[in-house]
């Protein structure tokens, strides 16, 4: 395999050199190492890889995407991080530790609606594993609990189940019971995938503001370009199946209000050029041929 370069984006979406991906960074250790990752799965008939070789690094308070078509690994990456799916080549570190097995330090938020024990309430639900973890004593776990709901604007619902609420609501859920557990690193699988089109764009707008409020250090995995770009800080974009890196782009000047200008379409085009740069070339061979 020919190795794959980090690419460059110009001005509003600078793509860093990997040894420099962002100014600050060089001068703090970076608390997710991801070096050399390659991940398999094994079928009745099939020795499957899901991605292959895969380097990163995610920095305290990052909001890092992994971006890519379905099956170059994205989700994959993101178990593994998780400590559900143990690597065949390369090692994943988290604060300098070998990640082996799940643990509240890592939190996940996944795009089906139906993650929430449907006989909890709003606030059982984000009490839950604060209480199973052993991290908070009832009353403490409440006290967070409230105040994670508070920070998704939920209180008002604090006392109600789950089929009474929207999906946009359910999400906000599952993000505030991620977030009372104060993880090292929140983990978002295609939270908003499965939402329309103006609750997406309202659970965007509503991640960056808890962002803002919090400072949190997020994986998000996506194969919306848009989405990268407005919700991410740096993005890793992974060729198709097996997902390689193919570039690091810098990312942070973007947000929900830069959609529409000349700069975001330009930079949407240039990683749309680079995810599927080898079937334009392809259709070329194919139209000359």
């Amino acid at each position: 395999m020919n190795a794959l370069s980090r690419a460059a984006i110009d001005p509003s979406a600078i793509a860093y050199p990997v040894d420099n991906a962002l100014p600050d960074a060089a001068l703090h250790r970076p608390l997710l190492d991801v070096s050399g990752v390659t991940l398999q799965y094994k079928t009745r008939d099939h020795l499957v890889t899901a991605c292959y070789r895969v380097d990163f690094q995610l920095f305290q308070a990052e909001r890092f995407v992994l971006l890519g078509p379905s099956g170059c690994g994205k989700s994959s990456l993101l178990k593994a991080v998780g400590g559900f799916l143990a690597p065949v080549e390369g090692a994943i570190r988290l604060n300098g530790q070998a990640v082996t097995q799940p643990g509240p330090d890592r939190m996940m938020v996944f795009q089906e609606f139906d993650q929430l024990p449907p006989w909890k309430t709003v606030k059982q639900n984000v009490m839950f594993p604060l209480l199973a973890s052993g991290k908070a004593k009832r009353r403490e776990a409440e006290e967070k609990a409230l105040a994670a709901i508070a920070k998704v604007n939920l209180s008002t619902f604090a006392d109600a189940y789950p089929h009474t609420l929207s999906g946009g609501m359910k999400q906000r859920v599952a993000i505030a019971r991620a977030m009372a557990m104060e993880p090292d690193i929140l983990l978002m699988d295609e939270p908003f995938a499965a939402l329309d089109a103006l609750t997406r764009r309202k659970m965007q707008e509503e991640l960056l503001q808890l962002w803002d409020d919090v400072r949190f250090t997020m994986l998000f995995v996506t194969h919306s370009i848009e989405e990268a770009l407005v919700v991410g800080s740096r993005i890793l974009v992974l060729s198709p199946h097996p997902g390689q890196v193919k570039a690091e782009v810098n990312c942070h000047g973007f947000d929900l209000s830069s959609t529409g200008s000349p700069a975001f379409q330009s930079a949407a085009r240039r990683i749309h050029t680079m995810l599927f740069a080898d079937e334009v070339e392809a259709d070329g061979v194919g139209a000359r041929s």
